[in-house]
């Protein structure tokens, strides 16, 4: 009977006091309770500055189940991650296990049953988080667009935590994407897929490398790439400013004549109105196109998604 192999994909920056961990938890659950499967475990480094690659090297020297990706640059998480899985062997892989372990390394053996029982894709759900309620309703918030606006069925709170068939993976790489959004992207190749929920955990070491930015910019990349949410936004914004300066025109004109008695010298009221009405549009849409460009010219460019410094423990596996 061949064993089959199960590919685990850590993304790390700056993680050292988080990658032992990590690493640890992976292979107890391996020795216990997944037995019966071989361990892939890839840790892709973003050009970590501090102690994160020494203590990787030495966990790698001392077991050859566990696989190291330097990057030659901070590629940021989404493309870093990415690449991991593309260079995955196993029959199936778990797209992002972090870390600092807010997604639980424990639900593995749960989604390595249901995946055996034949669903391509086994996804967690963040039924709930354990931060404050600002980040909280925000995320809400943003998830409630990404699968309101999107033609894909997606549950809300849905991350990359995320178990995939080989053939999954394989589908996914046959998306030319440079700004590969995966938690989308595994259910636009399709697939049977079953759901678990879960508590998503407070960091317990360190702080989050993820910063507002960063998490804004991974935001509009899900809303470009996979939903309608910006046009259909730029269009609701027009036609509220539309209101808004037809309102502004009846308020003066009442103002004029009730007040005032006279109105503004001919045309002055009209040209204040145009502006606003024409200027608010125009923002909103040369802001969204703008979105739209910046996708396509990521696109063409056709670069990799990540370059890579060097690979440990992957003997002689092509770079991909």
């Amino acid at each position: 009977m061949t064993v089959k192999t199960i590919s685990v994909i850590t993304p790390c920056y700056n993680e050292e006091l988080n990658v032992r961990d990590c690493y640890e938890a992976i292979r107890k659950i391996f020795d216990s309770e997944l037995k019966g499967y071989r361990r892939e475990h890839i840790f892709c480094d973003n050009a970590s500055d501090d102690r994160t690659m020494e203590i990787l090297r030495e966990i790698a020297t001392q077991d050859p189940a566990v696989k190291i990706i330097v990057n030659a640059r901070n590629f940021g998480p989404l493309r870093n991650t990415y690449n991991g899985v593309m260079a995955s062997t196993g029959d199936a892989v778990l797209l992002f296990m972090p870390a600092d372990m807010q997604d639980p390394p424990d639900l593995l053996p749960q989604f390595v049953e249901l995946w055996e029982a034949g669903n391509e894709i086994v996804y967690g759900i963040r039924a709930v988080r354990e931060e404050n309620r600002l980040m909280r309703g925000l995320r809400g918030a943003y998830y409630s667009v990404l699968t309101r606006f999107s033609e894909l069925k997606v549950p809300p709170g849905v991350g990359d935590f995320q178990l995939v068939d080989r053939e999954v993976v394989e589908r996914m790489r046959q998306v030319r994407d440079g700004y590969p959004f995966m938690r989308m992207m595994t259910f636009e190749c399709g697939g049977r897929a079953v759901g678990v929920p879960y508590t998503w955990r407070a960091r317990k070491k360190g702080l989050s490398k993820n910063r507002a930015a960063a998490l804004i910019d991974q935001g509009i990349n899900g809303l470009v790439s996979f939903t309608s949410a910006p046009l259909r936004i730029g269009l609701y914004a027009g036609f509220a400013l539309s209101f808004a300066s037809i309102a502004y025109a009846v308020i003066n004109l009442l103002l004029g004549f009730v007040l005032y008695q006279r109105l503004a010298e001919p045309g002055i009221l009209t040209l204040i109105v145009a502006m606003f009405f024409f200027g608010g549009v125009q923002l909103f849409f040369m802001g969204m196109i703008g979105e739209y460009i910046l996708a396509i010219y990521g696109q063409v460019r056709e670069k990799p998604v990540v370059f890579e410094r060097e690979r440990v423990n992957f003997d002689g596996t092509p770079r991909s």
